[in-house]
């Protein structure tokens, strides 16, 4: 038996050039909720089922060249994607192809949207 184990995803951090349109994307769009501010770091966390999304005001110093991550994926208790798909264009969202990709629960559907701040992120259905 490993020392560490993991069990889920805890935590992602997101530098946000825009605090307002992330926490639009993520609270109003995406269905997290605030759960803490840490006003001295500019730090907003916001529950995501039973893990957390970490908005850090990155507006300041907003980051060079590349996006400041690859992409995190978010587990969905199921994807309806046509239901997806019409939600995120009322909100003018673009999302990408549905294809199956591995995760941490196994093979299952998953689309990709893109962030206020260029971040990709993964809605991954269950794994079938």
């Amino acid at each position: 038996m490993s020392v560490i184990q993991i069990a889920d995803l805890d935590h992602v951090v997101v530098r946000a050039a825009n605090l307002v349109k992330s926490l639009h994307f993520y609270c109003d769009i995406l269905g997290c909720r605030e759960e803490r501010r840490v006003e001295r770091i500019g730090l907003v966390q916001l529950r995501a089922g039973a893990s957390m999304v970490d908005l850090v005001d990155a507006s300041d110093s907003p980051p060079e060249g590349t996006p400041n991550m690859d992409h995190f994926a978010l587990r969905l208790e199921s994807l309806d994607v046509d239901a997806v798909r019409d939600y995120l264009a009322s909100h003018g969202i673009e999302m990408g192809e549905v294809r199956t990709r591995v995760g941490a629960k196994g093979a299952g559907p998953s689309i990709y949207v893109i962030d206020p701040d260029g971040n990709t992120v993964e809605l991954k259905g269950p794994a079938v």
